[in-house]
């Protein structure tokens, strides 16, 4: 008898590891990437979620001394993150090390599933690069990473019921497209796919007026439902449900209408040309993907599902048309797989009997190519500059790394219980400090725009603050801070706080960037001299006792 290799020999156990050590190391790549800006300062948007996640350690429930219009989602993760990693900047990014990995895995099996192992490697690499890049501000742990954590395994479990016909696999895909919901409202774009993909199903079926399509309905609308009832039941017993509603919808809804159709446009148009260097061979590849998907009879149902993802992805990134950088982070992983479809769908254009390896090689040769220059082009980010010039070098003209000065001096001069009043949008000072705030408005945003309840905001700030007679006062002078629509406050707050603190407070340290550059800490009779101060600067207030 002919001996034939066993079942569990080596070459068939490399057959189905090889993928997962190319994932690995695309996972520790990227990972390595991180970890050597672990300790990049925070940006404001951070700040929030760090600060709101601290408080929910100390058993503060989100909206009592924090208000704004995001789902309290990100805040849970951040505290969970930060009572696993320390409540700290490389503990919060050690947390985003954490979400990107699982994404990239989440990416990997996703695009393997539709499109086979080759367009896995390729979607997942292409995510990896993408997600980290500092043209998307890839290295802050905004909500956005977290919103694709939890949509891209929905998806995945979308398309396993889709084979098991199971209603518990679809309750589970409902439960995370809700729980992308709770991190950002955005995430509910993804929920919306989860939809027309049941509904496109069971019109190809013709079950959607059967008992099985209404049951599995009922299952996937209970799990999207979920979280934010639990949540809202949560806020009720809290006795901040009324603030919650007002801030997550609506101030939310203000805020998402007030950009014009023209400004969104334009924002739009320049984050394009801003990325195009970056971006530009995974756009050739997704659109040769697009195309050849479609004329290929195999791959067109595919196709079509990936681009109708593709298509609520962008949605959740346009909402309100402000088009920020890190809001293309919830269109990546469909960008990813349309990447790897690309690749997949040169090879099967590619299949000819004379020197078959050799041209089923090519798309693989134009996906490395592509990938090494994007890594090469922001190569000085990714290998060299340090965590403090890495952070000066993406937010410009904002006061990060001054609000790490100044958190650190309230720490150090204050007492655990002492109240802190930042005037201006930079609630990463409250996390460093790890000092309460006086007011809920951790943002003056809100407070100088043209809504209609900037003015009623305004007071409200004010009298908050004097109602709870803080110890220390932090005024921000950066514009970037605070944003001021040229038809919005009716009743500015620098003339209060001129006033204010004037009358209880005295100036005891001013924090700026000196004539080299660096960040440096005033006190004394210096700080006393912050009006002359010919640069933007954080002032810090102590009351007079």
């Amino acid at each position: 008898m002919e001996n034939r290799p066993p079942r569990n020999s080596f070459q068939n156990r490399f057959v189905v590891l090889w993928p997962w050590l190319f994932v690995l190391s695309i996972i520790l790549f990227f990972a390595c990437i991180r970890l050597r800006v672990l300790e990049m300062p925070l940006e404001r948007d951070e700040g929030e979620y760090a600060y709101a996640g601290q408080l929910i350690l100390q058993g503060v429930p989100p909206y009592e001394l924090a208000y704004n219009m995001k789902l309290p989602g990100t805040y849970y993760a951040y505290a969970l993150g930060m009572a696993i990693f320390g409540q700290t900047i490389a503990g919060i990014h050690l947390t985003l090390i954490v979400v990107n990995c699982l994404t990239l895995i989440f990416v990997f099996l996703l695009a393997r599933k539709l499109f086979g192992t080759i367009a896995g490697i390729v979607a997942c690499a292409s995510y990896g690069v993408m997600s980290v890049s500092p043209s998307l501000m890839g290295m802050a742990a905004h909500a956005n990473h977290f919103v694709v954590l939890f949509a891209v395994p929905a998806t995945l479990l979308l398309l396993k019921q889709d084979e098991n016909k199971s209603t518990t696999t679809l309750l589970f895909s409902g439960l995370l497209y809700g729980l992308a919901f709770m991190m950002k409202q955005q995430g509910i774009f993804f929920a919306l796919f989860g939809w027309i993909f049941l509904f496109w199903r069971a019109a190809r079926d013709k079950t959607i007026f059967s008992a099985v399509f209404a049951t599995r309905s009922c299952a996937f609308a209970l799990g999207i439902v979920l979280p934010f009832a639990l949540f809202c039941l949560v806020s009720v017993l809290a006795g901040n449900f009324e603030r919650f509603w007002f801030w997550t919808f609506t101030y939310a809804r203000w805020y998402a209408t007030a950009m014009p159709l023209s400004n969104g446009l334009a924002l739009l148009k320049n984050h394009l040309q801003g990325t195009f260097n970056v971006s530009v061979g995974f756009w050739a590849l997704s659109a040769i993907g697009l195309i050849l998907g479609w004329l290929n009879r195999e791959l067109r149902g595919r196709t079509c599902w990936v681009s109708v993802f593709w298509l609520c992805s962008f949605l959740a990134t346009a909402t309100g048309l402000y088009f920020r950088s890190h809001y293309f982070i919830l269109v990546l992983p469909a960008f990813a797989i349309l990447t790897g479809l690309g690749v997949v769908a040169m090879q099967r254009a590619l299949r000819f009997p004379v020197l078959h390896d050799v041209f089923q090689s090519l798309p693989l040769i134009l996906f490395g190519l592509i990938f090494s220059w994007v890594v090469f082009y922001q190569g000085q980010f990714f290998f060299q500059l340090p965590p403090l010039r890495a952070g000066a070098s993406l937010y410009q003209y904002n006061p990060f790394e001054e609000a790490l000065a100044a958190g650190d001096y309230i720490r150090g001069h204050s007492a655990p219980d002492a109240r802190v009043a930042v005037v201006g949008s930079e609630p990463e000072i409250y996390f460093y400090a790890r000092r309460h705030s006086a007011t809920g408005y951790i943002y003056t945003y809100a407070l100088v725009e043209s809504q209609p309840a900037a003015a009623a905001m305004q007071r409200d700030m004010m009298r908050g603050i004097e109602s709870q007679k803080p110890d220390f006062l932090v005024y921000v002078s950066f514009g970037l801070s605070w944003l001021v629509s040229p038809a919005g406050s009716e009743e500015p707050i620098d003339k209060w706080f001129d006033q204010y603190s004037g009358r209880f407070f005295e100036p005891v340290a001013v924090i700026h960037r000196n004539a080299a550059g660096r960040v440096e800490c005033l006190q004394g009779d210096a700080a006393k001299k912050y009006r002359s101060m010919p640069d933007d600067y954080l002032a810090i207030f102590r009351r007079r006792t």
